[in-house]
């Protein structure tokens, strides 16, 4: 029987990844099969949860998937481990307006699944004043059990012990102070940490946190803290039908940004995968009947891409005849142009009308519910999505090209034509999390 626990905290920076880590690598040298799991559209922090853990984790969405799609994927990541560990995303019962259990808030998550709650919290600047924050995560939600908390950024020991003392008088146990420490940091970018991939000696820098939060976390409390995860999979958990039976997926440092619980899914359904690369030059392979362009950080490798020949002739080709489809940046490789954050232009592959620029930033942060326009390979029209947007960049020209979709935000606004669609190829913004 898996156990898990939801690394939660009052607010964002309060410590969630840095403790997530830690116990994921430590329980890993100490021969305790562990995965991450990661509430909320987040990208990034999945990559590093199967670093630390060496098991490939899953996102899981309140807002975005069902109740029955979340305890079917969570199921499926944790089937062979013994402890799962969800990393909550801001705060614990940040979201948007929704129906109870549907507002995109990790506290939905725990509640679906189960699972109890250790709090992180930055005491610094406080000390019993810590206790109020807890009293109040402990009371505001009665699905939840807040099983224990975590001090973070402890600035001596009798800071400690004061805010220790505190909280402990409320029922609920301390089970690690950790001090202040920069140097357990990783590194960022503008849409957060950098990637797992391109981080410099990942390897030393998960051990170091492990060795920190050893060093400060009692491991064998917080396992014992963890809850029984009593669901079963019921189903396969498939999130989006494959776009194809074979798919060329684009993936290396400028194309990163897919969900594993997508490419699982496709699997799950019969679909192949066939990943290529366009910063190496590579086209979609002839063999594959659709093409999918994931997010990522097109505008770092602008004139790379650009200059990738056989990557577009390629691409060209293949969108004569079979379906493409642009997420975030490669939608912007769609375009027809791309403009960095220097002013330089860069020559795109011209499928679509659309031209980007990043040389006036603008953060584009949301969920978003998508109206297919046109049967595609997404699905038929009228067929709803359900995802979000994170991006910076922003469109200098539309190009004229049909919409892909109608979209609308989590806050009641009306659906709205967003993206391209030309022929076999669509793109838009919109990251798919899951139909609705």
């Amino acid at each position: 029987m898996t156990c898990g626990l939801m690394i939660a905290a009052p607010r964002s920076g309060s410590g969630k990844t840095t403790l997530t880590l830690g116990l994921l690598r430590a329980f890993r040298r100490r021969g305790v099969a562990a995965v991450g799991l990661k509430s909320g559209p987040d990208y990034i922090d999945p990559a590093f949860h199967a670093a630390a853990s060496g098991g490939e984790g899953v996102n899981l969405d309140s807002w975005a998937m069902t109740p029955e799609l979340l305890r079917a994927l969570a199921a499926q990541a944790s089937a062979d481990r013994a402890l799962a560990l969800c990393e909550a995303s801001m705060g614990l019962f940040d979201g948007v307006p929704a129906p109870r259990g549907r507002s995109g808030a990790s506290a939905d998550v725990a509640a679906a699944l189960g699972l109890p709650a250790l709090l992180v919290v930055d005491v610094s600047g406080q000390a019993q004043s810590a206790a109020a924050v807890v009293k109040g995560c402990a009371t505001y939600d009665e699905r939840l059990r807040i099983a224990g908390v975590v001090i973070n950024r402890v600035g001596s020991e009798r800071h400690r012990r004061l805010v220790t003392e505190a909280i402990e008088a409320l029922g609920i146990p301390v089970v690690g102070a950790m001090p202040r420490d920069d140097k357990v940091a990783l590194p960022e970018r503008h849409l957060g940490l950098v990637q797992a991939g391109e981080t410099e000696a990942l390897d030393a820098r998960l051990e170091a946190m492990a060795d920190f939060v050893e060093a400060h976390v009692d491991c064998e409390r917080v396992r014992a803290l963890a809850g029984e995860l009593g669901f079963a999979e019921a189903s396969p958990a498939i999130a989006l039908r494959p776009p194809g039976q074979r798919i060329a997926l684009a993936r290396d440092e400028a194309y990163s940004f897919v969900y594993p619980h997508l490419v699982r899914g496709w699997r799950l359904a019969g679909a192949e995968i066939a990943a290529f690369s366009p910063l190496a030059d590579k086209p979609p392979p002839d063999d594959c009947d659709a093409c999918w362009l994931p997010g990522g950080y097109p505008e770092l490798h602008a004139g790379r891409l650009a200059a990738a020949k056989r990557f577009f002739d390629g691409l060209r080709r293949f969108a004569d005849r079979k379906p493409v489809h642009g997420e975030c940046g490669g939608y912007m490789a769609l375009g027809t142009s791309l403009v960095d954050a220097s002013g330089a232009a860069h020559a795109m592959a011209g499928l679509l009308g659309v031209e980007t620029s990043f040389l006036k930033r603008r953060m584009t942060l949301g969920y978003r519910e998508a109206k297919i326009a046109a049967d595609c390979a997404l699905g038929a029209a009228g067929a709803l999505l359900r995802g979000h947007e994170f991006h910076y960049a922003t469109i200098a020209a539309e190009g004229g090209d049909a919409p892909f979709a109608f979209v609308a935000d989590a806050y009641g606004a009306p659906h709205a034509p967003a993206g391209s669609r030309r022929g076999f190829v669509t793109g838009s913004f919109f990251h798919v999390i899951a139909a609705a």
